[in-house]
């Protein structure tokens, strides 16, 4: 049940993400639609969280009968390895893609900060694609709760090159730092549909730059 749950919340942020998108474009510098935008990145946040959360959840309970659980876990795995499962693979690295970028909108969409409504809005639309099209590829192509039938006994354990501490937190800190530059691809993006790139437009650039610059030095210093 917990996985139908996350792959639920993943196809319901997908729609959420598809309209925040189309909402951030279309809004202009019409502040109620710029508002639904803000609220649907907000929405798409926490859905991804949700159908995160269920996917650690599956890997701490070894729920064998998902498929992803069951290539990357073991019953015997201590707590911090049946956690740093969840991302140490390919299904569920791309959820943890999913959620870095929604996560990333949603703080966008809640920190206007000194941005014009129609470059805050479309930046935050643009936000939304990218995140839907994370979510496309991941529950289309690459899905982390796909069911095995029949289910394992045991699981055939984590990548032993991820069972360090250091090295299970390497991936998160690296998706931070790749992922988090999709904010100044949103905000670039923007400023090109809104024809203008001003001192105010560059303010708001450097601290999403320097944030994910920062994570990914971190990433690959842990690495």
């Amino acid at each position: 049940m917990i996985a139908e749950i996350g792959a639920f919340a993943a196809a319901l942020a997908l729609a959420i993400s598809l309209a925040q998108g189309l909402l951030g474009l279309w809004a202009s510098r019409r502040d109620s639609r710029a508002d639904a935008t803000a609220a649907a990145a907000q929405a798409a946040t926490v859905l991804c969280g949700l159908a995160f959360a269920c996917l650690i959840a599956l890997f701490v309970s070894s729920d064998f009968s998902v498929a992803t659980v069951a290539n990357n876990s073991h019953i015997d795995k201590p707590l911090i390895y049946k956690i740093a499962g969840a991302w140490g693979n390919h299904e569920g690295s791309m959820l943890l893609w999913c959620l870095v970028s929604a996560v990333f909108g949603g703080v966008l969409a809640t920190w206007r900060g000194q941005q014009s409504v129609g470059l805050w809005s479309r930046a935050v639309g643009v936000q939304g694609f990218v995140t839907a099209g994370a979510l496309i590829y991941t529950l289309f192509l690459s899905n982390p709760f796909a069911r095995l039938d029949p289910a394992p006994m045991q699981g055939s354990g984590l990548n032993p090159l991820l069972q360090d501490p250091a090295l299970a937190a390497h991936p998160p800190l690296l998706y931070l730092g790749y992922v988090g530059l999709s904010v100044p691809f949103s905000l670039a993006l923007a400023a090109l549909i809104e024809g203008k790139a001003d001192q105010a437009w560059a303010r708001a650039l450097r601290p999403w730059t320097l944030i994910a610059w920062t994570c990914l030095t971190l990433g690959i210093a842990l690495g």
